[in-house]
């Protein structure tokens, strides 16, 4: 049986949040994998690869997977009713709903993460309280059939993590090895904890405005949906 798998595209998204997921699904035999966008016009991602949708909210197929990338984007997904509508109605009928990174806000804003256990990337972790989550710092965390993962890399563990189940552990490993993916990082600085001090404040200060604003969207839904109440 043919495999679904949908990646929701919008403009300045985070492509390896996209594309690292992409390649793990798309190399499970029998899956077929849909870009989904708004419209069919070409999707600019947040560092210029250009993407082209496959499918429109108007005629994607019912997926058996749903995944949402982050990136700088995610902020104006936040208020889009249109956008926020196709995500509630693909979660409705997709036997897992998913997400990479700042993704998991999105999922957030279209209500779907209420008493959920999930995680992000680092410099949003917080803001999934106020859409009424549990924060776990994992780079996968898994609730039901809601299946998060952490800041950009971790897209490619999820993706690992569910073809494990999706297709059994042997799969999985046969795709990790195909990718040799077997990260051995340069520095360890890839979280807070372990990065330089004058690094991490550097990249906060760099993304402080994305930040406030996400932040301000994150409060301003609380407030309506009565989150913390």
């Amino acid at each position: 049986m043919t495999l679904a798998i949908g990646f929701l595209l919008f403009p300045k998204v985070q492509q390896l949040d996209l594309t690292g997921p992409y390649e793990v699904f798309a190399s499970l035999p029998d899956a077929q994998v849909h870009l989904v966008a708004a419209t069919p016009e070409t999707v600019i991602a947040s560092t210029g690869l250009r993407l082209t949708p496959t499918a429109t909210f108007a005629d994607c197929p019912p997926l058996d997977v749903f995944c949402i990338p982050g990136g700088a984007g995610v902020n104006a997904v936040l208020t889009d009713a249109r956008t926020l509508g196709f995500v509630r109605q693909a979660a409705a009928s997709a036997r897992y709903l998913t997400s990479v990174c700042t993704g998991a806000l999105v999922l957030g804003a279209a209500g779907l993460l209420r008493g959920k256990r999930a995680t992000t990337h680092w410099n949003a972790h917080d803001l999934l309280a106020f859409y009424g989550a549990i924060p776990v710092a994992a780079r996968v965390v898994r609730d039901g059939n809601l299946l998060t993962g952490g800041g950009v890399t971790a897209g490619i563990d999820f993706a690992l993590t569910l073809v494990a189940e999706l297709a059994g552990q042997a799969a999985a490993e046969a795709i990790a090895l195909s990718l040799e993916y077997a990260p051995a990082p340069p520095f360890d600085a890839g979280t807070p904890d372990r990065a330089d001090p004058a690094i991490l404040a550097a990249v906060r200060a760099r993304t402080a405005s994305v930040r406030q604003e996400r932040e301000s969207l994150a409060a301003a839904w609380a407030a309506r949906s009565g989150v913390g109440d």
